[in-house]
């Protein structure tokens, strides 16, 4: 059974940063891809960066890139998203989910874990 359970999130001021975890079992990790999407309050889930285990390519929304790095421990079956220079407008639920081969949209990616809440405050 596939399972992804997210954490770290939490509440930090504007500024700072988080690191969210994603422990992946139930698969052969390094075979696939591990993306993040948000989701605010009253919006759509967005997608916010995607890895491919299997090779190390990363990926990143305009929105988050150069202040959100994302990286895999393979041994652990982990995939962390740091998150860095945090601003009010990333507060949302953080969820990952897996994908055969990655991509930007929640239709690739079949399986889902139930979420982390970020909350950055001005």
């Amino acid at each position: 059974e596939v399972q992804l359970v997210e954490s770290g999130g939490g509440l930090v001021q504007a500024g700072g940063s988080l690191r969210l975890s994603c422990a992946a079992s139930g698969f052969t990790f390094a075979a696939y891809a591990i993306g993040w999407f948000r989701q605010a309050p009253g919006k759509e889930r967005d997608w916010v960066s995607c890895i491919n285990v299997s090779d190390g390519s990363t990926y990143y929304a305009d929105s988050v890139k150069d202040r959100f790095i994302i990286s895999s421990d393979n041994a652990k079956n982990t995939v962390y998203l740091q998150m860095n220079s945090l601003k009010p407008e990333d507060t949302a639920v953080y969820s990952c989910a897996l994908s055969p081969y990655g991509g930007l949209y929640e239709y690739e990616y079949p399986y889902w874990g139930q979420g982390t809440q970020v909350t950055v405050s001005s």
